[in-house]
C-alpha cells in the first residue's frame, strides 16, 4: 500500500476512534460526578453483548437505524441535510400498513407492493423539499423539519376510526395486515428471529457502495455535492442532481420502518418506534458516509439501546447510553474538524517537502550542466 493511501486510511479511522474514546471518557466523568462507579456499566453492557437474545435484539434494532443513516448519507454525499427522514419513514410505514390492511394479494405480489408503497411515499415527501429547493431556494433544512410536522399531522389524521383508524383499547393503529404482507424471520431458537429484511438492508448497502463509487450517476453526485459550479462546468446540472438525491434519500427513508412492521408488529400503531431518523444523522455521521462504517455504527447505536436497559437493575440509569450517544455525536463533529485540519496540514508539509526537494534536484543538475562545460 503506498504512503498516501495509507495516510487516507489512517485519517478515516482516526475520526470515529476520537470520537469513541471522548464519548468514553465524557461518559465516565458523568458518571464520576453523579457518584457512581465509571467502569461497571460498561462492564455490564459488553457482558449483555454475549446474550444470543440481545444479540438478535441488536440486528434488528441496527437494520433500521442503517436504513435510515443511509438515506442521511446520500444527502449528505450531495452536500444536503435531509432531516426528514423521521417523517419519512414514518408516514411510509404507516402508508404501507395502510395498504397491507386493506389489499390481499399472493406474497409474490403483496410484498413487492408494501416495499414500493413505502418507496414511494417516501421519494414523494423528501421530493416536496426537494422541489422548493430547486425552484425557489428554500432550504432543504427548513422545509424538511416542516415537513415532519405537517406528517405527524397527516399520520393523526389517517388514524382516524371514519378514515384508516382501528381503535384497539386506547392504541390508534391501522388494523393487522394481511398475512400474505408478512416477511418471515430468520428463526435463531430460543434467542428468537431476525428480521427478514435484514436482507434488505445488506443488499442497501452494497447498492450504495455501488452507485456511489462505480457509476457515473455517483460520480455526478459525489461531484455536485463536493463544488456545483465545477460539476455544472462539466455538464452536470445541480438541480438536477439535487431533486434527484432527495428522491433517492426520501426513498430509502421510506424503507426504514419495514423490517419490523412487516416482521413483527404488521400494523402500524401508537408502539410504532419514533426517532429513527434523527438517530440515522448520528449514525451517518459516524460512519463518515461509508457503507461499512455505517454498519459498525448502527450496531453501536443498537447495542447501546438493547443493553442499556440491563443498568436499571443494577442500580445505574439506562439514560447513561442516551448521554452517550449525544456525546458520540458531539465528539464526531470536534474530532472529524481536528483529523481535517491535521491531514491538511500533513499535506500542506509533503507537498512542501516535494517543491523543496524539487529545487534541490534541478540546482544539482543545473551546476552538473555547467560543470560539463
Amino acid at each position: 500500500m503506498k504512503k498516501f493511501d495509507k495516510e487516507r486510511v489512517l485519517l478515516a479511522v482516526a475520526g470515529p476512534v476520537i470520537a469513541l474514546a471522548v464519548a468514553f471518557v465524557l461518559s465516565a466523568i458523568v458518571l464520576i460526578a453523579s457518584g457512581k462507579n465509571p467502569v461497571e456499566p460498561f462492564a455490564l453492557m459488553f457482558e449483555q453483548a454475549g446474550f444470543s437474545d440481545i444479540q438478535v435484539l441488536i440486528i434488528n434494532q441496527a437494520s433500521m437505524y442503517y436504513i435510515a443513516a443511509l438515506a442521511v448519507a446520500i444527502g449528505f454525499r450531495m452536500n444536503l441535510f435531509n432531516i426528514g427522514v423521521d417523517g419519512q419513514y414514518q408516514l411510509a410505514a404507516m402508508m404501507a400498513a395502510i395498504v397491507g390492511a386493506h389489499a390481499d394479494l399472493p406474497a409474490a405480489l403483496q410484498v413487492p407492493l408494501l416495499l414500493l408503497t413505502a418507496v414511494l411515499t417516501g421519494a414523494f415527501w423528501s421530493g416536496i423539499a426537494g422541489v422548493l429547493k430547486v425552484t425557489r431556494g428554500v432550504s432543504e433544512v427548513v422545509a424538511t423539519i416542516m415537513l415532519n410536522a405537517i406528517a405527524t399531522s397527516v399520520i393523526g389524521y389517517l388514524w382516524l376510526p371514519d378514515v384508516f383508524g382501528v381503535k384497539i383499547g386506547n392504541n390508534n393503529t391501522t388494523g393487522e395486515m394481511h398475512e400474505s404482507g408478512w416477511i418471515p424471520g430468520i428463526d435463531m431458537g430460543a434467542a428468537g428471529e431476525v428480521y427478514g429484511l435484514v436482507i434488505l438492508a445488506v443488499l442497501l448497502g452494497i447498492g450504495y457502495w455501488v452507485v456511489l463509487n462505480r457509476t457515473r450517476f455517483g460520480f455526478d453526485l459525489r461531484a455536485s455535492g463536493a463544488s456545483e459550479s465545477a460539476a455544472a462546468a462539466s455538464g452536470v446540472d445541480p438541480k438536477r442532481m439535487v431533486l434527484t438525491a432527495m428522491l433517492i434519500s426520501g426513498g430509502l427513508a421510506g424503507l426504514a420502518g419495514l423490517p419490523i412492521l412487516l416482521g413483527d408488529t404488521h400494523t402500524y400503531s401508537l408502539n410504532f418506534p419514533t426517532g429513527i431518523g434523527f438517530l440515522g444523522i448520528g449514525i451517518a455521521l459516524l460512519g463518515r458516509n461509508s457503507p461499512v462504517g455505517i454498519a459498525f455504527a448502527a450496531l453501536l447505536w443498537a447495542w447501546l439501546d438493547k443493553a442499556s436497559p440491563e443498568l436499571d437493575f443494577h442500580g445505574y440509569d439506562k439514560e447513561i447510553a442516551v448521554i452517550m450517544q449525544g456525546l458520540i455525536v458531539l465528539s464526531v463533529v470536534v474530532s472529524y474538524e481536528a483529523v481535517r485540519e491535521w491531514g491538511l496540514r500533513r499535506q500542506q508539509r509533503r507537498v512542501g517537502a516535494e517543491l523543496a526537494a524539487g529545487h534541490v534536484l534541478g540546482a544539482t543538475d543545473n551546476k552538473k550542466e555547467v560543470a560539463g562545460r
